[in-house]
């Protein structure tokens, strides 16, 4: 017998967490981190699938600002639990809260590695639109780079420089806007942005690096935090300003964050590259990352 139902208390909540974390340990999250992900959306929905009355999968769907007709998907049944029907009765609830939404289509993650669950998103009319490798580096084992900026940039950081977010802003709208996959995608408001982007619990000023070029903004990394891994630095978002772009700006700001993380005591860091967006990759390769398997992003429709 499968039910699913919407998590009703925090304990339901932290199962499906705990379901999702077994079955994406290397993209594990606390619970603070959900919180901000549900606070940052216009519309979200947690359930939990039962067969037999125990709790085998998790669904999560969100409505983000940036893409509002769009639903964000994420559907774990631990693997031991496969082929009961958990997982096409969550994408089924999932996509009757969706129409209710009028929302056009969903967006799944999917593991690279998985091709049992890429097959399960195809037979139901999801394609690829972009992929996502990992990639790795042995923080612990590394000799801190040197930072060496081009002339006339400075590297600092957010908390030495808090008056720059707004410039920090303006070089995101840029650099989002140019990543394979995100082109028609909509930043946020200023205010929203920097509530969500910048002041969550996982985003630190003193880990937020910024190019200055005299008093103007033109590049930001930002490194994000989980409690569900703590000896992980993620490397969050690398942007520069279109005129700044091919001049070393970007390879700064990541060896100033590869340094920092070091000094830090941080086991590793760890980053995501879509696979078209070959300025970043050999860049991170230069830097020493392995690349692993990753996740490929499927769209579809709803469910009938």
């Amino acid at each position: 017998m499968i039910e699913v139902r919407p998590c009703a208390t925090r304990a339901e909540e932290e199962r499906s967490l705990e379901i999702y974390n077994a079955v994406w340990p290397w993209d594990a999250v606390s619970m603070a981190e959900v919180d901000d992900f549900k606070a940052a959306a216009l519309a979200h929905v947690d359930l939990l699938a039962h067969v037999d009355g125990d709790p085998v999968g998790s669904g999560f769907a969100a409505v983000r600002g940036h893409r509002p007709t769009i639903g964000f998907v994420m559907l774990t049944v631990l693997p031991s639990r496969h082929r009961h029907g958990a997982g096409t009765t969550l994408l089924r609830t999932i996509s009757e809260w969706a129409r209710e939404r009028d929302l056009e289509a969903l967006d799944a993650f999917v593991p690279a590695e998985d091709p049992e669950s890429i097959a399960f998103a195809e037979k139901r009319g999801f394609v690829e639109l972009e992929r996502n490798g990992r990639l790795v580096l042995d923080v612990a084992d590394a000799e801190p780079p040197r930072v060496d900026p081009p002339d006339g940039v400075e590297i600092t950081t957010w908390a030495e420089r808090p008056e720059v977010a707004r410039g920090i802003y303006e070089v995101a709208r840029q650099a989002y806007a140019d990543v394979p996959g995100r082109r028609r995608d909509r930043l946020e408001p200023f205010e929203h942005w920097l509530e969500h982007d910048l002041l969550g619990s996982g985003h630190r000023p003193e880990a937020t690096f910024v190019a200055l070029a005299g008093h103007e903004v033109i590049g930001y990394a930002k490194l994000s935090f989980t409690s569900a891994q703590p000896g992980v630095a993620f490397n969050d978002m690398t942007g520069v300003r279109r005129d700044w772009r091919r001049r070393g700006v970007a390879g700064a700001l990541k060896r100033a964050q590869v340094s920092w993380a070091k000094e830090a005591g941080y086991a590793r860091m760890q980053t995501a590259n879509e696979a078209r967006n070959e300025a970043i990759r050999r860049l991170n390769e230069q830097l020493g990352y392995t690349e692993l398997p990753g996740v490929v992003v499927m769209r579809g429709p709803l469910a009938s």
